[in-house]
């Protein structure tokens, strides 16, 4: 029994069970997440000190992104993406 929310299998749904797309949509989705928290940070610093700034931020960017595709917040254009079989 797993304990991950959300489940793979249904994160795999969402990017038509490719698990490399998936990989890709998430991996995008936390590095604009981390970019955004981290020009947050820089703002807050001025106000907050880092250590209150570190136990407002828990939650990872990779979860937050596998969160947003699981409600469906990120989604993909399939005919924008150049598939090549080699």
């Amino acid at each position: 029994m797993s304990i991950i929310e959300p489940k793979i299998d249904v994160l795999l749904e969402k990017a038509d069970n490719d698990r490399f797309l998936l990989c890709s949509l998430a991996s995008k989705r936390a590095h604009d997440i981390n970019d955004m928290l981290r020009g947050q940070r820089d703002r807050a610093l001025q106000l907050q000190t880092a250590v209150e700034i570190a136990r407002a931020s828990e939650t990872k960017p990779l979860t937050i992104a596998f969160n947003e595709i699981y409600r469906d917040d990120v989604s993909y254009n399939p005919d924008s993406i150049d598939v090549k079989n080699h």
